[in-house]
């Protein structure tokens, strides 16, 4: 075997890998299953002499580059979208000023008793989450956030989801968690900001209607009863570790 042949095969096992972590938890898994049964029945059909089924799907499969890039359009654009992006433009200042607002937000709807569930996308799409409530594509602030979730709103029960820098949708629905070794005494709201973060690499804000306290969760754990001050250094050490301080003191100078 030549050193050409294992560069070769470490950067088809990376790129696959790469577009594995990138659909995770979005539709396209879904696709690519059952695509991956209509090619099965394809061979099967030509052991089984199945020639009329056979040809048919044989049709269909011809074009199979042309039907991939049309099934798979919106997830081919965001993973070329994401390979094109080098690391230290991943924090961008829409981002770094919507994190701020989310923290400024999480306190005022604490004191306030106001319930919330704000999710912020990194790099596994949410956008089959964000189909299942209103799209607004919104800049985050504070007021837009305190607005969404106020009692007796539309969309107060649901699920905020920010997606680069900007708000992409509210009133979301999310899966719960099934972990068993979460307290019983934990809410839907709690639950369901779990099981987006078991699912995908999100990062979800959580403030308690009855007792005001702040959570986070974060791969499937969640940390109770924070203050303002360390939501915000959990949430930008959670996008730019490398860049949260900079950016922190940018932000007191402007």
């Amino acid at each position: 075997m030549r050193w050409q042949d294992v560069v070769d095969i470490l950067l088809v096992a990376f790129i696959i890998y790469r577009i594995m972590v990138l659909i995770r938890g979005t539709r396209a898994v879904q696709m690519a299953a059952g695509l991956g049964v209509i090619i099965l029945i394809y061979f099967v059909a030509r052991q089984l002499g199945l020639y009329t089924l056979h040809w048919l799907l044989g049709t269909a499969l011809s074009s199979i580059f042309l039907l991939v890039v049309i099934v798979f359009q919106d997830d081919i654009r965001r993973v070329l979208t994401q390979f094109g992006q080098a690391p230290f433009l991943k924090y961008k200042v829409k981002t770094f000023h919507a994190l701020e607002e989310v923290a400024k937000a999480a306190s005022e709807m604490s004191n306030n008793g106001i319930g919330a569930l704000i999710v912020l996308e990194r790099t596994v799409g949410l956008n089959e989450f964000m189909e299942t409530g209103t799209r607004l594509d919104a800049e985050v602030t504070r007021i837009l956030l305190n607005t969404i979730f106020a009692k007796c709103t539309p969309l107060h029960d649901g699920a905020v989801i920010i997606q680069g820098g900007r708000l992409a949708a509210a009133g979301c629905v999310l899966p719960l968690t099934s972990n068993p070794a979460i307290s019983r005494r934990l809410g839907t709201r709690h639950r369901a900001g779990i099981g987006i973060t078991e699912q995908t690499d999100a990062v979800t804000v959580i403030v308690s209607e009855e007792t005001g306290s702040i959570s986070v969760a974060i791969a499937g754990r969640i940390t109770r009863d924070i203050d303002p001050g360390t939501l915000r250094r959990i949430l930008h050490n959670s996008f730019a570790p490398e860049e949260a301080e900079k950016s922190w003191w940018r932000f007191r100078l402007k």
